[in-house]
């Protein structure tokens, strides 16, 4: 069977099986990529037997922003395959696809949202929280003044602007591309909504459809008064957590965490670019030389209190804080460089991940990170 990347005559078999094995609408969502500009064809890898199109998957470029720095990034998503034919190793392939493309492209990470422990085994690892979906106990006070319609492509500054402020203070973020908001107001899927307060855009936010089940509404931005409104007139059943407004709406948090997988298939690629970011953590720490082990390779560097000069690679090293450095497991790089815990707090959890005797300067290097993430799927 041969991998490839798709052409236009392969638009209507992709659709027919993603719809096969997921639901209408996530073909209208392969249509509206493999047709559209700005993604086309070349996003959407397939696997072929003879001429049947029985697997396949798309790449989407996306930014993810780590403290005011833009990191280029792929998605995987749509990942199907025909039921006579899992089982065979084409995720495996086409995942393959992905990232040689994803390389192609300048991405310094990938991130998806992925079935459970399955994208492990293609070098993702669980690193940034997921915000959870909660019920909505109890409906908002109708607010006088407020009216709510769909979104058009002529509203995606707007939304791009409110989208803007519940980001401003968080580490890490990932926006919509003005691409992906055409194809959010023209899927089948969800609804964007836009609320209104005298004739100007307060607030937006994105639901999903009544046929589907419980009606889940996230992406939701505006004032606080506006995004009372908003969800007084979705009426939800269930709201994506993300603005302390609506806490006294929803249901408690359960315990547990969801969260994004993270690939870095370049570290010190990833190192180079990430410069500024260690460079501003790390001012008013006294100048030292830095040693960071990953155990099958490590790196040096030396701090001067002002700069950090050039980045030493070497290869294995089993015990980097006996020469004074932090060992740092490889495959939890993604959660200590994204996630939530800094390396204090994968310390407590992982044994082989510990910041040495330079205890201070490891912190800052390595603090928790805050985040907020726009997904073409809401979590």
């Amino acid at each position: 069977m041969e991998i490839r990347t798709s052409r236009a005559e392969d638009v209507d078999q992709v659709e027919k099986l993603i719809i096969s094995r997921m639901d209408p609408s996530d073909g209208v969502d392969a249509r509206l990529l493999m047709t559209d500009p700005d993604a086309g064809c070349e996003w959407v890898a397939v696997a072929t037997d003879g001429e049947r199109i029985v697997s396949t998957a798309t790449l989407m470029d996306e930014t993810m922003t780590l403290a005011g720095l833009d990191l280029p990034a792929g998605q995987v998503e749509q990942v199907a395959t025909d039921v006579e034919h899992e089982g065979k190793g084409l995720v495996r392939r086409l995942m393959g696809w992905a990232h040689d493309r994803s390389a192609e492209r300048g991405h310094l990470v990938q991130v998806m949202i992925g079935i459970p422990y399955f994208y492990r085994q293609f070098g993702y690892t669980y690193s940034i929280p997921v915000k959870q979906t909660r019920p909505l106990v109890t409906k908002p006070e109708p607010v006088a003044g407020h009216t709510i319609r769909r979104a058009t492509e002529a509203d995606i500054p707007v939304l791009e602007r409110l989208q803007r402020d519940p980001q401003e203070d968080v580490d890490l973020r990932m926006g919509h591309s003005t691409p992906c908001w055409r194809w959010l107001i023209n899927r089948t899927g969800s609804t964007t909504w836009v609320v209104e307060r005298a004739g100007t855009p307060v607030a937006a936010g994105r639901s999903t459809p009544p046929e589907e089940g419980d009606v889940v509404l996230g992406e939701i931005a505006g004032d606080d008064e506006a995004v009372r409104a908003l969800v007084q007139l979705v009426n939800p059943d269930q709201v994506v957590e993300r603005l302390p407004v609506l806490e006294e709406f929803l249901a408690p948090r359960r315990p547990g965490l969801e969260q994004y997988l993270v690939r870095i298939p370049d570290v010190p690629r990833l190192f180079e670019h990430l410069r500024p970011v260690f460079t501003k953590r790390l001012r008013g720490q006294e100048p030292a030389d830095v040693l960071l082990g990953f155990y099958r390779t490590h790196v040096r560097f030396r701090w001067d209190g002002t700069g950090i000069g050039p980045y030493e690679w070497g290869g294995t090293m089993m015990g980097p804080g006996e020469e004074g450095g932090a060992g740092i497991a490889p495959d939890l790089l993604a959660p200590l460089l994204f996630g939530p815990h800094g390396i204090d707090g994968l310390r407590r959890w992982f044994s082989d991940v510990y910041p040495g005797p330079k205890f201070d300067l490891m912190n800052a290097l390595f603090p928790p990170v805050t985040s907020d993430l726009l997904t073409f799927y809401l979590p």
